[in-house]
């Protein structure tokens, strides 16, 4: 399970996740804020690299499509 592709992977969008939460937080926006702690919880949950990877660009598409929608 813990092979390269996954631990880049989970290393990645983890850390996007934590500079969404970070951004949220210092921003007092709540979208950026609760995307960044499911793209964290993402890469905890799911186990393949690749499904990873697609939920992840998903959540930044709607994190940007919400605050586009001035959510």
């Amino acid at each position: 399970m813990f092979d390269s592709k996954f631990l880049f992977a989970s290393l990645v969008w983890g850390s996007i996740g934590v500079g969404y939460f970070i951004y949220g937080k210092r921003q007092d926006a709540m979208i950026p804020m609760i995307g960044g702690l499911v793209m964290i919880a993402v890469s905890y949950f799911i186990g393949s690299w690749f499904w990873m990877s697609l939920t992840g660009l998903a959540l930044m598409a709607g994190i940007y499509w919400l605050l586009k929608q001035g959510y």
